[in-house]
């Protein structure tokens, strides 16, 4: 069940990320999935402890692990776009 959870709320946080970064493809689910999971993950790795926000945990919801794991998939899409196009958008 967690793996779906993990799925959905990667799914949506990539979409928002696309949405906050205004990119001009259309990247796909699987990839808007796949930024969300490892932006979330490096946001729960890097960003958490710097601004003392919890990671996502499988049983445990809070907004500011919410918002750290959205930071993360969007400094993580800036990174690819400045080494895809050369412009962090």
């Amino acid at each position: 069940m967690n793996f779906i959870i993990w799925i959905v709320i990667g799914g949506i946080l990539g979409w928002l990320t696309c949405v906050i970064m205004r990119t001009d493809t259309p990247q796909g689910m699987l990839t808007n999935i796949g930024v969300g999971i490892i932006g979330a993950l490096l946001g729960g790795w890097l960003l958490a402890p710097l601004l003392g926000a919890g990671a996502l945990q499988a049983n445990v919801f809070h907004l500011g692990a919410l918002m750290v794991s959205l930071l993360g998939a969007v400094i993580l899409l800036a990174v690819v776009n400045l080494f895809r196009h050369g412009t962090p958008q």
